[in-house]
């Protein structure tokens, strides 16, 4: 997914657009019926442009020849049949354009579908290296021209080949001459353009990427609006949002120069053209090798076939941005999950939770230290283990492995006997439930966040289960219940309130084993103390491993853990631990006098 350096040009351009073309065709393919009958109208409209030039080569041929031939009725007939064909031109114009538009909005939707399928596929270690902003660039306005592309690239090309075969044809059945003066300026064109073509791709995509960057900046600071005030940074941010905007003018000035040199190249030719086609009719007009009315149709086909060159420039433009969004979706697409179902996996029912490591290494980035080294251990079914040591030990690693967050580097984890990559990842993490430290809520009211537990809770369940977590007295006094809005990651409500509404989200998921990655180190006192009771009567009959920040909240564990850089250092009760005066005796006796 790394953008290419700047001013680096792409090699085989025309081969990779061919392949991304070939790539976007089954998006296009679901509507075909209504794509053929999109360019069935661009053939129509094509066709309609091309007939002025032939009324006006009868008029004036008929004007030099026999003037007594333009009667008001052939003038009417011909005004009245180029009238009818032009509303026919109307007709096919406008539905070529709503069909298309929509046609062209069902293809954006599609993909954007895909993308947020396959996004919801990718790891934890993918998110860890993805800005959001990034992400949302590539599903909104990098689509947006994809659509736009998908609609107008077919109709375009046909329309194209259409005017310009039939403007061949009738150029030369006029005279050969003066299709020669006119397409053999085309292959130039296409050549002296080539370079501000690929340049002007280069820094679309160059640009899509900015536009990414400065959306993960302004993400990160409106999140952290609280955070930048308190420390009053604004300017700080601003010199930021600003650098990134600063980045952004210059790398799109250097998409218009490429732009500008393009239709600049393009206009000049276009000019060359049309004044050859009117010198060679004036000489072949002046020798009598053509009449005035052919010299009119010649004249009025060139200023065709350059309105169509123009519209080509035109949508060059939008084939680049269109292209460049749909490179920019295929990486994301071509991103392989870490982690996905084995051949063999299976769900797994009436889990116990009986939980197993053997001999399990881990290490986040390959080449770095690793985080845990043939770790083994074995956790009964309702066993409380309490996980403490110094920061950087693993503690928080091992809990991820279980749910299969992240992927072991070598050894197995067991789940009742089973290996949990045989098990479906479903499977294994509706199993699974998750509380922690930095609670996550979303956008909308507290009904909407408890039912994320269980989507088909009745009201009585939602409220026992609020109950259970000591949320429903809280939730009862707010001005309305259960359906009071939280506000943006709930910041309506206070720490301990979240916290409690993430456990009764739990309570609904109902699952046998429990992962608690320091629950209530954020907390005061007294919020402390309410969640600690609901965690309690949360974990009870449930296999459950608790990261503990506070060690007074571990006391009653089954068994405590003191995990290190080495690996296990000690394992044991409290009073067990504490007999021994060792690592965590220590870490006690500090905690317990501060």
């Amino acid at each position: 997914m790394n953008e290419k350096k700047e001013g680096m040009p792409s090699k085989n351009s025309a081969g990779k657009n061919l392949a991304l073309i070939r790539r976007f065709f089954p998006y296009l393919k679901k509507h075909l019926a209504t794509e053929l009958a999109v360019l069935a109208c661009a053939i129509t409209s094509a066709a309609c442009e091309v007939i002025l030039p032939l009324v006006v080569r009868r008029i004036t041929d008929t004007g030099v020849s026999d003037p007594a031939g333009l009667t008001v009725q052939l003038i009417a007939g011909i005004c009245a049949a180029y009238i009818a064909l032009r509303g026919l031109d109307c007709i096919a114009n406008y539905c070529q354009s709503y069909f298309g538009h929509i046609m062209g909005t069902k293809v954006e939707n599609a993909m954007r579908e895909d993308m947020f399928d396959h996004i919801q596929t990718l790891s934890f270690t993918f998110f860890d290296n993805t800005k959001v902003g990034q992400l949302m660039s590539r599903m909104t306005s990098d689509l947006f021209d994809v659509a736009e592309w998908a609609h107008h690239f077919p109709e375009m090309v046909l329309m194209t080949v259409v005017k310009f075969a039939a403007s061949f044809y009738i150029f030369a059945s006029m005279d050969i001459r003066f299709a020669a003066a006119v397409f053999i300026m085309l292959p130039l064109m296409i050549i002296l353009t080539k370079h501000s073509r690929e340049k002007m791709r280069e820094a679309f995509k160059m640009g899509r990427h900015q536009v990414g960057e400065i959306n993960a900046r302004l993400e990160d600071s409106l999140l952290g609006v609280r955070v930048v005030r308190s420390f009053t940074n604004e300017e700080t941010e601003r010199e930021k949002f600003m650098e990134g905007c600063s980045e952004y003018v210059r790398v799109r000035n250097r998409s218009h120069k490429y732009m500008s040199q393009f239709h600049a190249t393009v206009r000049l030719l276009d000019g060359i053209m049309y004044i050859a086609v009117v010198a060679m009719g004036a000489l072949l007009m002046r020798s009598g090798a053509t009449t005035p009315g052919d010299f009119a149709a010649s004249l009025l086909l060139i200023s065709t076939l350059l309105g169509s060159i123009r519209t080509i420039v035109d949508f060059s433009e939008q084939f680049s941005r269109g292209i460049t969004g749909f490179e920019r979706f295929a990486e994301i697409m071509d991103v392989k999950p870490d982690i996905t179902d084995s051949e063999n996996a299976e769900d797994i029912e009436n889990v116990r939770g009986d939980i197993e490591f053997r001999d399990v290494s881990f290490r986040y980035v390959k080449g770095e230290k690793e985080i845990l080294n043939n770790l083994s251990l074995h956790i009964a079914p309702g066993e409380s283990i309490a996980l403490v040591g110094p920061s950087g030990g693993g503690k928080t690693t091992l809990c991820n492995l279980i749910p299969r967050f992240y992927e072991t580097e070598s050894g197995e984890i067991l789940l009742d006997g089973k290996n949990i990559k045989d098990i479906t990842l479903r499977s294994l993490r509706s199993n699974i439930g998750v509380v922690a430290q930095d609670v996550y809520l979303f956008s909308g009211t507290i009904r909407d966040n408890l039912i994320y537990g269980k989507a088909d809770a009745t009201d009585d369940e939602i409220i026992e289960a609020a109950k259970k977590a000591g949320a429903h007295e809280f939730i009862s006094a707010l001005p309305n219940g259960y359906d009071t809005y939280v506000g943006e990651r709930g910041l309506k409500l206070s720490g301990g309130q979240k916290q409690r509404i993430s456990i009764a989200r739990v309570f609904l998921k109902n699952p046998p084993v429990l992962l608690l990655d320091e629950a209530t180190s954020a907390l005061d006192n007294e919020s402390e103390k309410l969640v600690q009771e609901s965690l309690e009567r949360l974990a009870k009959g449930r296999t459950t491993l608790t990261i503990a920040h506070r060690l007074t909240t571990i006391r009653n564990a089954d068994r405590i853990l003191v995990l290190t850089e080495d690996g296990i250092a000690e394992q044991g009760t409290h009073e067990e631990l504490m007999r021994l005066n060792g690592i965590y005796g220590k870490m006690y006796s500090m905690y317990a006098t501060m």
